[in-house]
């Protein structure tokens, strides 16, 4: 599997996790076949080139998985934002709305300094909540977003529109209509 393309394939859709009405988009089948993960690994590596940043926030927990990844292969520094309570140190909190509930995303307060530029790293890309606490978290702590990278967009949840007007470009690498 050398064209990331190929890769979709292995993404699972599970109707009705966790809850009824909500189609999972399972990215485990990707991750666990390290050809096609690499591909995509190297696929969106070259998309995000483009913009201008020097360290990449990885979103609890799946986005931990890419955005290592990926600050590896451009040799960046990455941080965590974490669900709330995981994190041992003074932290910045953002409450936000899930596509099924609500949440709080923190993180540490020296994960970055005023001034640097910041790529947004998950693994999927929904109504955007996630995304925009995200955005408000490095703004607190006086960085700037400058782009907004995952596996996966669901265009008709709005989440990519919503970035795109607070000024963040988003790099997806598969659509998948629906929820």
């Amino acid at each position: 599997m050398k064209n990331y393309k190929e890769s979709k394939k292995l993404i699972r859709s599970i109707k009705n996790y966790p809850k009824q009405g909500i189609i999972f988009r399972d990215i485990t089948p990707l991750l666990e076949n390290f050809e096609a993960f690499n591909a995509c690994i190297d696929e969106l590596t070259s998309r995000v080139e483009e913009i201008s940043f020097n360290k990449i926030a990885c979103i609890d927990a799946r986005g931990f998985i890419t955005g290592v990844a990926c600050a590896m292969k451009l040799s960046k520094n990455f941080f965590l934002l974490r669900k709330k309570g995981k994190l041992p140190y003074k932290t910045y909190s953002e409450d936000y709305e899930l596509e099924y509930g609500q949440a709080t995303m923190e993180m540490h307060e020296d994960s970055i300094a005023k001034g640097d530029k910041v790529l947004i790293l998950d693994d999927l890309l929904a109504t955007g909540g996630t995304a925009i606490a995200a955005l408000n978290l490095i703004k607190q702590a006086g960085g700037e977003v400058t782009g907004f990278a995952t596996l996966i967009n669901l265009p008709d949840l709005n989440g990519s529109k919503l970035l795109n007007k607070n000024g963040v470009k988003v790099f997806a690498l598969f659509d998948f209509e629906g929820e």
